[in-house]
């Protein structure tokens, strides 16, 4: 099995207002709750990423794609985009309109997250993305914001000169007109589950912290994954939080940022976050370009760690060990402990419920508590029940009912799709 697979996959808050009450003072007018409800919009490349980011942000009460600062043809997005409109210097930008709560986040805080999560310096582009429709721009609506945009920009360029980058190129306009975007491109990103977040970031911040650098030694020897991700990529929160969360598997896991792939070859484009890469002894086998849901992941992984095996057609094709195969006779009398998934490293079955059933697989009793799933099989003329691994999918074997000892079921398991732990090793790696 061809072991180099790249898949490259395209992309492309609500604020409860309490009423308040106000004491009684001569000569002076309650305070309106709408005063702190403020507009900025902001310009940093393609929208879609950057309406995602700002939703995420407590005291964001709303983030609208759309178009702003162009002029003498009606926007929209065929217009903007078109060839001839690239370097058009009256052509609109891509913009978010923010709407906030500025009690719950100031504008100096959702400026920073602005300038942060872009390079400024990047004059008509951001990264790939090249045109006037993806420049850089604050569009201002109150003096205070204008005020407090000039002096980030300040301070920021400050920063970026000492990191070694060039001069800001953000403009600081006031807001003349928003132009709301097409329907599908509100919540594009919610709207497009497995797309990717485009990180221009800079790494250099506001705050007084340098960003970390790591030792990638371990990386030079061995099979390793590695996930590049980024600060406000809500995909790579997703992909954390859905799919490797729960992630114990042998091959070590690492989270890297672009600008941390000192010593390693890389193949794939470090711009988009995520991306996942599949390395051995320093070097990508296997990139994928954005989210990847928990089936995708582990059928790459598969392919990487198991390549062309009975392990992994066992695992994704179905396929059964032949009876007292080698892996069988090296776990059929295991010592105390329990077997895992091959590839998540969850926890199947404990040797506590194994029994020796005569037919050359693995038996037992039981699984342990939630770590399989049930499926109808009626393959090859048979009525059977499959049993999955709920971690990762693969296929397992099959329960029958009352083989067992004493009536009870006989789950028959592939070896080959199994990993062996002491009980005392399993328990430190908890």
């Amino acid at each position: 099995m061809n072991k180099r697979l790249i898949v490259q996959i395209t992309l492309s808050s609500l604020l409860g207002l309490a009423s308040i009450s106000h004491a009684a003072v001569p000569n002076s007018k309650p305070e309106q709750a709408s005063s702190h409800i403020k507009t900025l919009v902001l310009g940093s490349g393609c929208f879609w990423g950057a309406e995602k980011r700002y939703e995420a942000l407590p005291g964001v009460i709303d983030a609208e794609s759309g178009y702003a600062d162009g002029r003498g043809f009606k926007a929209s997005y065929k217009a903007i985009t078109a060839s001839s409109r690239r370097f058009d210097p009256n052509n609109y930008a891509e913009v978010v309109r923010v709407t906030y709560n500025a009690s719950r986040l100031s504008t100096e805080s959702l400026l920073k997250v602005y300038f942060e999560s872009h390079d400024p310096t990047q004059k008509n582009r951001q990264g790939n993305d090249v045109g006037t429709q993806y420049r850089s721009t604050i569009l201002y609506t109150d003096e205070a914001q204008k005020t407090t945009a000039a002096s980030l920009k300040e301070q920021y360029q400050a920063l970026l000169t000492q990191a070694g980058y060039g001069q800001i190129q953000t403009t600081l306009k006031p807001l003349s007109a928003f132009v709301r975007a097409e329907e599908y491109h509100q919540n594009y990103l919610v709207k497009n589950p497995n797309g990717y977040c485009p990180d221009h970031s800079t790494g250099v911040t506001f705050a007084d912290v340098q960003e970390q650098s790591v030792d990638n030694k371990a990386l030079l020897t061995g099979k390793h994954i590695v996930v590049i991700d980024a600060p406000y990529c809500p995909y790579c929160d997703k992909f954390k939080q859905q799919v490797v969360n729960d992630y114990q598997g042998s091959i070590a896991l690492h989270f890297r940022r672009a600008s941390q792939l000192q010593d390693l070859s890389i193949m794939s484009a470090t711009w988009a976050t995520p991306t996942i890469l599949f390395m051995e002894n320093g070097k990508e086998v296997a990139g994928f370009q954005g989210y990847m849901d928990r089936k995708t992941f582990y059928r790459a992984l598969g392919a990487f760690k198991l390549g062309d095996s009975d392990a992994y057609t066992t695992a994704f094709e179905q396929g059964t060990d032949r009876p007292f195969c080698k892996q069988y006779d090296l776990f059929k009398q295991t010592g105390d402990g329990v077997f895992i998934d091959k590839l998540s490293g969850q926890a199947l079955f404990d040797t506590k419920d194994r029994f020796n059933s005569g037919t050359g697989w693995l038996s037992f009793k039981y699984p342990v508590a939630g770590s399989v799933t049930y499926h109808e099989d009626n393959s090859h003329g048979l009525q059977r029940t499959e049993i999955r691994s709920s971690s990762t999918g693969i296929h397992l074997g099959h329960v029958f009912a009352n083989e067992g000892p004493g009536g009870s079921d006989r789950y028959c398991i592939n070896a080959t799709v199994l990993e062996f732990k002491s009980r005392q090793d399993y328990q430190v790696s908890q």
